[in-house]
Parts: structure tokens; sequence; C-alpha cells
């Protein structure tokens, strides 16, 4: 009856909340609080099926694009896969992206899951999902303000690792490397992916943040052999495959070798990978990550920050230094120090600064002697200010760098009202 009334009523506030925009997670928030037992009795039902794979996919940068990638590439092989939309892997984000799927008894159709989690949250809940298969893309220096340090993460990553029997790791990063190597040893199936030398970005996979043990790397499943633009091509088992990426950079090509090399684990001999690279090329960039969308009559390209290596990775991959830049940060981002490690080449102005963290990101700014044509707090009237000064001119290559705060409101400012991932 719990679980009735916990989707019923999950259901009801769902309705609501996509009525006035994002709030994805407060329906699992009340089923939750109605039924704290649904996670585990969706997931027993999945368990009942023995064939059926649960993925999970963990790490510090990533996970949104790569799980719904992975998603992409398994239906294109046939599979009807449940998976939480980008943003949703915390416990309540999982549970509402149940409650859209689940009959109102709590049972889940589905041929394969595929779940995005939080690493700090994801150790809680392995035991409850019971992944089958892990992927784990990198640990990176992140949101100093809840991990402290990376090796707190790298503990993490490796519980939620440890819990699947099928592990796939990210051999161009230090750390997820030598996880494997340490979980390979403790009887688990260890897989690993790639970039090769020639491709890969400088500053950002060839600085160890915690794991000092680096050892060889294992013979990849997938590799990215080239990156050019939106072009990409991903060797996986010795077949090349030309890909399509959401938005430029070597991370995206990164996210689609672990999608493809996930696929192919899953699938095994029967993996359709053709099928599997032309999915993931039709996909459009996850929810504000390398976003087109339209603004005061012209298209904005947004950026979301996350951490330095997000945020460096995105500069780095800029086509060309933006005609019109607006740069937005709040509490999101509690400690900001690390912008001073950013190398800000790729930009030549700000034409508006706002957000709780504009004066520090001012200070940064003017080290560069990078100028700012406007600081406004108040985001609202920022932007405003942003389009009047926009509009008439720097069309062609407009940019919001924001943090995820900051991206969720100024998409719903645009009337963009969606739930997040959907």
């Amino acid at each position: 009856m719990r679980i009735v009334l916990a989707v019923v009523l999950g259901r009801f506030v769902r309705a609501i909340t996509r009525l006035r925009g994002g709030g994805s997670a407060l329906p699992g928030w009340v089923a939750l609080k109605v039924a704290p037992r649904f996670l585990e009795h969706v997931m027993a039902g999945v368990h009942r099926v023995e064939s059926t794979p649960v993925v999970v996919v963990t790490g510090s940068n990533g996970k949104s694009t790569t799980t719904g990638m992975i998603v992409a590439a398994l239906e294109a092989n046939g599979h009807r896969v449940f998976s939480n939309p980008s943003g949703g892997n915390l416990p309540q984000g999982i549970a509402s992206s149940m409650l859209a799927a689940v009959s109102v008894t709590g049972s889940l159709r589905a041929t394969a899951i595929v779940l995005e989690l939080d690493e700090a949250y994801g150790p809680r809940l392995v035991d409850i999902i019971k992944p089958t298969h892990a992927l784990l893309l990198n640990v990176q220096v992140d949101q100093l303000n809840r991990f402290y340090e990376p090796e707190r993460v790298i503990e993490m990553v490796t519980s939620i690792g440890r819990a699947a029997t099928v592990v796939l790791v990210n051999d161009a990063d230090d750390n997820t490397r030598s996880i494997g190597n340490e979980l390979s040893g403790s009887g688990h199936e260890v897989w690993g992916f790639g970039v090769a030398d020639s491709a890969a970005p400088d500053g950002v996979y060839d600085a160890t943040v915690g794991l000092q043990n680096v050892v060889d790397k294992r013979h990849p499943i997938a590799t990215v052999v080239s990156v050019s633009g939106l072009a990409a091509t991903v060797s996986v088992g010795g077949t090349s495959l030309d890909i399509s990426l959401p938005a430029p950079g070597v991370h995206y090509a990164v996210d689609a070798a672990a999608a493809l090399a996930m696929t192919s684990l899953v699938q095994g001999p029967s993996a359709n990978l053709g099928a599997a690279a032309l999915a993931v090329s039709s996909l459009k960039p996850v929810y504000g990550r390398g976003e087109s969308v339209v603004a005061f009559g012209a298209p904005l390209t947004i950026i979301m920050m996350k951490n330095f290596p997000s945020l460096q990775a995105n500069l780095d991959a800029l086509t060309h230094v933006p005609e019109s830049l607006y740069l937005a940060v709040d509490e999101g981002t509690p400690d900001p120090s690390w912008i001073y490690d950013i190398d800000l080449s790729s930009i030549d102005h700000v034409d508006v600064l706002s957000g709780t963290k504009a004066w520090q990101w001012e200070t940064r700014l003017a080290y560069e002697e990078i100028e700012v044509g406007l600081i406004e707090p108040d985001p609202t009237v920022a932007f405003a200010a942003f389009g009047q000064r926009t509009t008439t001119r720097a069309q062609s290559f407009r940019t919001a760098i924001v943090n995820y705060e900051q991206m969720m409101d100024l998409r719903r400012e645009l009337g963009y009202k969606e739930i997040e991932g959907e």
C-alpha cells in the first residue's frame, strides 16, 4: 500500500513541478518519505530477472553525457533501457526517474538499467542497485567543500566499482587506472578504455591528483584515436568508428569511447557497434553541457562549469574566442579558489559578469587584464543587460559560462521549463 501511495503522490508532485519547470528531485523526495524502501522495492523486481544488466556510471566529470550515450547505444542494440536522466544521481533523483517508468505497484519494465551515481551517495546505493557493470570515468579535483581531497573520492569510486562483477575504467586517468588494477587483483573482471597519445590533451589527463602508484595501462577495448571539432574517431575492438560529438572537446570523445566500450561489454559478440556509434552521434548536448539555446533572438551556447578540470576542458575546446560572453557563478560553487589555476587565454573579454561570486571572478580576470563590461550581482538584471548589449552585435558566437545553479536559472529565464533530462 505504501508503494502505491508513494507512486501516486510522487506522480502528482511531478506533474506540478513540470508546470513550473525544474524541481526534478522533489517527486522522488516525496516518494521516499512515503515509502522509504521505494528504491529497494523497484530494484528487487529488476533483480528477479537475472539476465538484466545493471550499469552504474560514476566519476568526477562526464557522468551525465556518458550515461546518455550508453542509453542510446543500448537502445540501438534493441534494449528497453531505464535510466536516471542528467542531474538525478542522488537517491531522490533516481526515485523521481522511476516514478515516470514504474507501474502503480512499483514494477519496472526494462531489459537494461543504466544509472548515473553521485560519487558520495553511490557507495550507499550499490547494495540496493546491485550493479552487474560499473564504469569509472575519472577522479579529478572536484567540489572541495564536499570531498576535501581526491583521496576521499578515490575510496568512494573504488567501493562503487567493487560492487560490480565487470568494471570498466578510464586508463587515461591515473586514479581510475590504479583503481582498476586494485579491483583486478581482488577477482573483478576489469577492462580499460583510453586516449591515444596523439589525441590526448595537455593539462587534463597528465596530472595525478590522488593515487601515486601509476602503473602500465591494460590493453584497451576502446581508444580515442583522433578528435577535430565535433568529429572523432574511436577504435573499439579493432573496429574504427567515426563519431559526431554533441559538443567540441576531447572529453566528449572520451565519453563516447566509454559508452561504446560498455556497450561492447554488455552485448558481447552480438554488439552492433555501428548502430551504437550512429546512436551516440545523434545525441544532442546534455541539458546545459554545450547546449545551444535561443536567447534574445539568437543562438547562445551554455557551458556549465563544475570544477577546474571541467571548465578547463571546455575552454580548451572552444573553436573561436567568444564574441560575446556572459559569466555567472553563485554559492553553488562555495569555494572558487581553483579559478586561479585556470588558463583563460581562450577568452579576451567578458561582457557581463554576475552572481554572488562575481567579485572573486573580477579579481581573477583583472590579473589577466581581461576587460569586463559590466558587473551586476543580480543574475536576472545581469542577463537582461547582456541581451541589451549583445543583441545588435556579436551574434555568431555568443556564450554563457555558468555553474549548475546559474545554468538552471538561466534556462528557466529563457522559458525552457522542462525538467532536466526530459
